[in-house]
This record gives C-alpha cells, structure tokens and sequence, in this order.
C-alpha cells in the first residue's frame, strides 16, 4: 500500500507541474510551420541563398561596361610654377585645385571567364534552392518523427491508465470474493501486488510521454515554459501508390525529386563551368578602355566651368592587353584547385546516388515490412480481448486461478501497446518513404 501511494503522491505532482506550465495546442502544420521558422540551418541557408542571388546578377552585369568616377579637392602652398609669355617662372603661392576623372573599361576577350561565371552563378543559385527544399523537408521529417513519438506516448499512457483502472477494479472484486470466501487472502496480495507495479508503468509512460513533449518543444523553439500538447492525426491507413512500384521505378522517382541529388547535380555542374572560368587566366587578356580627366586651378584666372569644360578636359581612349607571360606558377595552382572541387563534386555526386538507392530500398521494404506488422497486431489484439474476457469470466467463476488471469491481462495490455506501435509505425514508415523518395510535402501529412 505504500508503493500505491508513493505512485498516486508523484502523479499528482507531475499533474500539479504541467497545470502550472503554459500549453500549447499545435496540429501538424502548426509544428511543422514552427519548425520551418525557428529552425537555425533552414534560416542560415535562407540567408545565403539571398548572396546567392546577389552573386548571380553581379555575375550577369560584368557583361557590362565597368564605369568609375573620382574627384579631388586639394590646396597647394609653396613654390608653384605657371607659364608666362614662353617662360616658366616660379613663385611662392597658394594654388587651390580641383579635379575629376571618369573611367570606363569593357572586357573584349578573357578566356570566356565572363559567360562562364554568369553560368556557374546561376547553377549555385539553382543549387541553393534546392538545398532549402531539402532542409524545408528535414524539418518536416524531423518535426513528424517527434510529433508522433508524442502521439504515441500519449497512447501508450492512456492505455496504462486505463490498465491501471482496470486492475483497481479487479481489486475490488477480489477483494469482496475474499470477504466472501470465494478467493483466497494471497489472490488478494497479488492483486495488490500487480495494481503497485501498474501504477509505476503508468508513472513510466507519463514520464516518457513528458520527455517527448520536451524534445518536440526544443525542435519548434518553443519558449522554456510552453509544453505542446500536440492534436491526433487520422490514422486511417490508405493504399500509398508507390506500393505497386517496384524498387527500379521508386529509384527514379527518387532520382527524379529528391532535392539534395538534383543539388549535387547542380553543383557538380556549376564547379565545371567554374574550372573553365578558371582555365581564362592562362590567355591573353584584352580590354576596351576610356578615361576622361579634367582640373581646376587657382593660378587660371578663368572661371571654374570654363576650365573644368573647355580648357583641360583631356580623353583617352584604346586597347589593354595583358599576356600572362610567367606568374611564377600562381594561374597553374589555382587551374588546378578548381579541377580538384570538381573531381571531388563528382565523388560527392557518386557517393550520393548509391546513397539514395540505398535509403529508397531500406525504406519500401520497411514499409512492407509495417504493413504485415500492423495485420499481425491487429489479430494478436483481437485474440487476446477474447482470451481475456475468456478467463476473466472463468475466473469469476472460481474456475480460473490468479495466474491465468494476470497472465491474460499482461496479454491483452501488451497486444493494445503493439497494436498502437504498429499503427504509428506503418503511418511514420510512409512518411520516411516519402522523405526519401524526395516528395515529403505538409499538405501530404
């Protein structure tokens, strides 16, 4: 009797701690949205597709004409010289100066380094996407994995719960056949016995169902004080369309959707286009250029837009040409790093593709897998809910002893928990499959 009230006094304390909490009821979506704003890798990638883009229209603009300008506003003191008649004569003055310059440059011919850059830019940007839709969809893979552990747990407490309900009852029966003379004062004891040991399972699942809740909370970034209590999701099991594929056909759904492969993909290509850029450092460089100058000075006595205009003004303009003769191996080096990113993107790719066939077939068979479980469960409950009311009957009957009885309860308590496992396990096996077919979307859950 004291174990019974250890067990009821820590109940009630865990009953008492989660009142005093603030709840929050989530569905699904509303977990799953959480999680995709809160999450710190789904934001860190968000942030750098956004210099992603910045890089793709720079990239695109170098097509373009380069344009600088440039002003000067300076004072002289000391000895200036200025010509007067045919001779120069120099004196002691302030001279006050102002100057200006634009520039303008136009790349004519640099190895393609141009076009293929613009190409790569936009395969990383492309890239980049794609590894937001991936990490879009780990965040819902994660947040589903959690919020149907909790959803479990929660079943599996109320099934303890309501064993627990049950056996107290059974208690009290006993006890009035022991009042009676029907049962024997040890079937009473080992009543009580089983009655202690169920309130500690059900202290269990409600300590395990509490722990969950926790780790979801953690995963959405919920506030330190806030316990999500999370809504059920049907559990009405339909015939998935990818159980009549067979492994050949989900492989290339996988191949044709899974985000993370088309990102490799991308980016294997963008470090190609990347080493052809590169490879332009070894040519000849040939560039269009025009530069305009123009001053003012305090030793003119003409006006400041008359000489900024009219009398200094000066124009230039022709072809640059750069021959990279000997840079003491540096364009070698740096040709031969970027041909190195792309052999090891092509690595990446390989390893990549095994993996996903790998994480494709795993999936499918555990899926089958869940669905035999889930019938095997479903008559293993219904055979122990009628070996149960079966004893129990004989068992009120005096026909039965304790130990039929406890074993066919321990039975029919243990096919509920399978049952629910199965039922959650065969909804979770769908979504990993989805997952690793690439077509895991919120509105699909």
């Amino acid at each position: 009797m004291k174990k019974i009230l250890l067990a009821c006094l820590l109940l009630a304390g865990f009953a008492s701690e989660l009142s005093a909490q603030d709840t929050l009821r989530l569905t699904f979506r509303e977990a799953v949205d959480l999680g995709l704003k809160n999450n710190v890798d789904f934001n860190r990638l968000n942030n750098q597709q956004e210099v992603l883009k910045i890089e793709k229209t720079a990239a695109v603009l170098g097509h373009l004409p380069r344009l600088t300008g440039g002003s000067n506003l300076m004072r002289q003191k000391g000895q200036q010289s200025q010509l007067v008649g045919d001779d120069w004569v120099i004196t002691n003055q302030t001279n006050d100066m102002i100057t200006a310059n634009l520039t303008t440059t136009m790349p004519i011919f640099n190895g393609t380094r141009r076009i293929n850059t613009s190409q790569a830019t936009r395969l990383y940007a492309e890239a980049g996407e794609n590894a937001i839709q991936r990490a879009g969809q780990d965040v819902m893979f994660n947040v589903a994995r959690q919020y149907l552990q909790v959803l479990l747990d929660e079943e599996l407490y109320r099934i303890a719960l309501e064993n627990l309900e049950n056996q107290k009852k059974q208690l009290e029966q006993i006890d009035g056949f022991v009042q009676a003379g029907l049962r024997t004062q040890a079937d009473l004891y080992n009543q009580q016995s089983e009655v202690a040991r169920l309130e500690t399972v059900a202290l269990n699942a409600k300590i395990q169902w509490e722990s969950d809740s926790w780790v979801l909370a953690e995963t959405i970034q919920l506030e330190p004080e806030v316990f999500p209590v999370v809504e059920p999701v049907s559990l009405q099991q339909i015939t998935s369309e990818y159980t009549a594929m067979g492994l050949d056909e989900l492989y290339a759904v996988g191949v044709q959707n899974r985000k993370d492969l088309k990102r490799q993909q991308l980016l294997e290509s963008a470090t190609k286009n990347q080493l052809a850029a590169t490879k332009g450092i070894l040519y000849p460089q040939l560039n269009a250029f025009f530069d305009y100058n123009t001053f003012f000075t305090s030793l003119d006595s003409r006006r400041i837009s008359e000489q900024l205009w009219q009398v200094y003004p000066q124009r230039t303009f022709g072809l640059s040409l750069n021959l990279p003769i000997f840079t003491n191996f540096d364009n070698r080096a740096t040709v031969a790093r970027s041909r190195m990113q792309y052999h090891n993107q092509q690595l990446d790719r390989n390893a990549l593709e095994r993996r996903v066939y790998q994480e494709i077939k795993l999936a499918y068979e555990n899926y089958k897998a869940s669905i035999k479980r889930e019938e095997a469960t479903k008559v293993q409950l219904a055979a122990a809910v009628e070996a149960q009311t079966a004893i129990a009957e004989r068992f009120r009957l005096g026909v039965s002893n304790f130990v039929d009885l406890a074993t066919a309860n321990q039975q029919l308590v243990r096919g509920q928990a399978d049952y629910a496992q199965a039922l959650y396990t065969l909804f979770f096996q769908e979504v990993i499959l989805r997952y690793q077919l690439g077509v895991l979307e919120v509105e699909n859950q």
